[in-house]
């Protein structure tokens, strides 16, 4: 078997998303999809995501599920200034350190509030709070850092300023190649090519087909995405992919419909 290289070895990551806000319904979380497309550009892959309240024994169960379980693990939300914002406590539990205040995060907080009136109050303070050895990820916005334990990163739940955290930590982290795509669409139900996906799939291993159908203008359709971290690879199963739809009497389009 050859030895796996940095480039061909497959890393992975787990995401935990935190907040009641969500399992409510009241907030509809969009960063699972950025996270995912972001790790992708990384090289590494999202295998598993998992939504949990504000509550301690639920953090901790899946930060130590997770954590040993992926190259690295993601979490958004929970790392504000209120009451309730008790993600550093709980991952600084399940990691059995204490929580401390961060010197240069304090700092950066000091400054920030400095510029905009009412200083470094008690609850903006809390947003310096980290488990014990942990470092920082910057955070253009607010001022307010994110924290990297390990393979832990601990973010911002608010979509935007988890974008700027995701930035800061771009081509930082060690990844395989990037997972390549392409799209193809096809005007036919997926359960009639359902075991020409199979078979073309199987023919060229290293890749993916994914079968996403579709109903519009009372026709059905189908989009095919085929995935491989090789540009050759990728190249070959769609080529086979569109051949067996040829054989079968149905087009291909390139691109997807």
């Amino acid at each position: 078997m050859p030895e796996l290289t940095p480039e061909s070895r497959i890393y992975t990551a787990a995401l935990i998303v935190i907040g009641d806000e969500i399992l409510s319904g009241r907030t509809h979380d969009k960063n699972i999809a950025q996270v995912a497309t972001w790790l992708q550009v990384q090289g590494i892959r999202l295998k598993e995501v998992r939504v949990v309240a504000d509550e301690t024994p639920a953090i901790v169960e899946a930060v130590n599920a997770l954590r040993t379980r992926h190259d690295y693990l993601f979490t958004t939300g929970g790392i504000g200034p209120t009451h309730d914002d008790i993600t550093v406590d709980a991952i600084a539990e399940a990691l059995g350190v204490a929580v401390v205040i961060h010197p240069e995060a304090r700092e950066i907080l000091s400054a920030y509030y400095e510029s905009r009136g009412g200083g470094l109050t008690e609850a903006r303070l809390r947003m310096a709070r980290v488990p014990e050895g942990a470092s920082l990820i910057p955070n253009r916005y607010t001022g307010a850092p994110g924290i990297k334990w390990g393979n832990i990163h601990i973010m911002a739940g608010v979509p935007s300023i988890t974008s700027g955290m995701l930035e800061a930590l771009t081509g930082t982290l060690e990844g395989g190649a990037p997972l390549l795509s392409e799209t193809i669409g096809c005007w036919v139900g997926e359960s009639e090519v359902a075991a020409l996906l199979g078979q073309t799939e199987k023919d060229h291993p290293g890749s993916q087909i994914g079968s996403y159908p579709f109903w519009r203008d009372g026709r059905t359709g189908a989009n095919f995405v085929v995935r491989a971290v090789e540009p050759e690879l990728l190249a070959a199963c769609v080529a086979a992919l569109v051949a067996g739809l040829a054989a079968a009497g149905k087009e291909a389009v390139p691109g997807g419909i």
